[in-house]
């Protein structure tokens, strides 16, 4: 699998704490986040890196979306 960079809408709250809203596919599709199920430390086993692992519901199902040194990225097929 491969890293892909995508560009994400996020919430930045009062206790600093950030949580993604929405992100851009690298088709240019838009996905809404239904909601943030777990945020922690934690590598990308599949794409490389490590970062915050955000577990995100989008549309049913559970993604990965990562946050490494100010970047987001997700993982995708090769």
């Amino acid at each position: 699998m491969k890293k892909v960079f995508v560009d994400v809408m996020a919430r930045h709250t009062r206790d600093g704490s950030i949580e993604p809203v929405s992100f851009v596919w690298e088709d240019g599709a838009s996905y809404e986040i239904d909601k943030v199920i777990e945020r922690k430390k934690a590598a990308s086993l599949k794409a490389g890196g490590q970062g915050i692992r955000y577990t995100c519901r989008v549309r049913g199902k559970n993604v990965y979306l990562f946050l490494e040194d100010n970047k987001w990225f997700m993982e995708g097929k090769q």
